[in-house]
């Protein structure tokens, strides 16, 4: 495992350009799968989680050329589904969450999917039945061996129905519409996830041949087609990396330009970054961030605390709530922080008390920031990354603070960000990878 030794209080400046998207990127990939023509992907991510699913492609016998730095073509003419059984694929499949993925267009397109049991994030309870009962609508047969933790549907023929999601996930909504879109008939989504993410794998789907309507909503309707062809796609910026950038350039005191953005697919993240008090500026597709020497945390109109918390597409993405936390620990006022969605996801809050951050631990769901005002810095000390987005919440932390810091276990970073230390050099952080 790696380490960063960080040596922080450093005013950063320059512009940084986010990689792609690393949520969009693993649905991406699975789609692949539900064709035997090429496609050719532009803008993916060089991160952990990403490469690994590209060798588990490759493994299954999906043809992948690399054409260019973030530019793969890939090819599923040839699928080996004897890998599906075999001990190199409960490996491969168990060490990545987004693996999942692969079961949908594989029972779409061949009649079975397995998947053991994924890796990922140590965050809480993230069960697949939304996937499998999907699946089961569609006509499919639960196989499920517990002594494993190895699951799988079969299916001769899958056929279309209504289905209302018991929850509106992501990864679920992505499986069902990729087994879906080869189903007889039409199937309707309804409580169906709509991130932006989810969108572009539908518009992606769609230039291949499917016909999936309500794009962008929570109702989708989705004829299905006898084949699916090949297309062209490019990823979003990652809207989680822009936020990251963001909450970096606030704790830190830096100005920092942020390029191509895709402003319009970021939704409500500038407006909860400025309800701590963060100045965004947007330039064309860019945003500026300004230096800070103090921001100062908004109240609600009663004048009550104020509340951050995740939500559902077109709420706010837990995926930044770790982040949030971190840039409140040096706002002016208090803000809870309401991580509805995850409930091992704050436990990184002791490591920031740690550092000198007063921070009320309320529940395994809730944190309650007494922000310092930039009065008192954050102190230096060693740390463990536990998750992707725990990790750079530290990593941020660690920049901002007075000393060296160090953090183990940068693996967990390095899944979801690409060269973050090389680009982070480049702001002009003094930072060292150790292996």
């Amino acid at each position: 495992m790696g380490t960063f030794k960080i040596e922080g209080g450093q005013r950063l400046q320059g512009n940084i350009t986010p990689q792609g998207a690393k949520n969009e990127a693993l649905q991406i990939l699975c789609a692949t799968l539900l064709t035997s023509e090429p496609i050719e992907i532009e803008n993916i991510p060089d991160i952990i989680d990403v490469n690994k699913l590209i060798v588990l492609l490759k493994s299954l016998g999906v043809k992948s050329e690399c054409l260019d730095k973030g530019k793969w073509r890939f090819q599923a003419d040839d699928i080996d589904i004897a890998f599906l059984e075999s001990d190199a694929f409960r490996e491969q499949g168990s060490a990545l969450r987004g693996s999942v993925m692969i079961v949908g267009p594989l029972l779409a397109r061949f009649g079975k999917g397995y998947i053991p049991k994924p890796g990922g994030d140590k965050i809480g309870r993230r069960r697949l039945d939304t996937h499998f009962t999907g699946f089961q609508k569609l006509g499919a047969t639960l196989r499920i061996n517990p002594d494993e933790a190895f699951y799988g549907v079969e299916a001769k023929t899958l056929k279309g129905t209504y289905m209302l999601l018991d929850e509106a996930s992501v990864t679920g909504t992505a499986n069902i519409v990729m087994a879906a879109v080869l189903a007889k008939g039409t199937t309707t989504i309804y409580n169906a996830a709509c991130e932006p993410y989810l969108q572009q794998l539908c518009n992606m789907l769609n230039r291949m041949g499917a016909q999936i309507s309500g794009i962008g909503s929570n109702l989708l309707t989705i004829e299905g087609v006898e084949k699916l062809g090949g297309t062209t796609h490019r990823m979003l910026p990652d809207m989680i990396e822009v936020g990251s950038w963001i909450g970096l350039a606030a704790m830190t005191g830096s100005e920092i330009t942020i390029k191509n953005v895709n402003y319009e697919a970021l939704g409500v993240i500038p407006d909860v970054f400025r309800k701590l008090g963060i100045k965004i500026v947007r330039h064309n597709d860019d945003i500026i961030i300004p230096e800070h020497d103090h921001y100062e945390v908004q109240n609600f109109l009663d004048g009550s605390i104020m509340t951050i918390s995740d939500a559902p597409w077109p709420g706010f993405t837990p995926d930044l709530l770790s982040i949030m936390l971190v840039v409140a620990t040096q706002a002016r006022g208090s803000v809870l922080i309401h991580q509805k969605m995850f409930e091992s996801r704050l436990f990184f809050v002791d490591k920031l008390i740690d550092m000198g951050a007063q921070i009320i631990l309320c529940d395994p769901h809730r944190a309650t920031v007494i922000g310092l005002d930039k009065k008192v810095n954050l102190r230096a000390t060693t740390m463990t990354s536990p998750d992707i987005r725990a990790g750079i919440s530290l990593l941020i932390a660690a920049l901002s603070a007075d000393g060296v810091s160090t953090i183990h276990n940068i693996d967990q970073i390095d899944r979801g960000y690409e060269n973050i230390d090389g680009r982070l050099l480049q702001l002009g952080a003094k930072i060292e990878r150790i292996d």
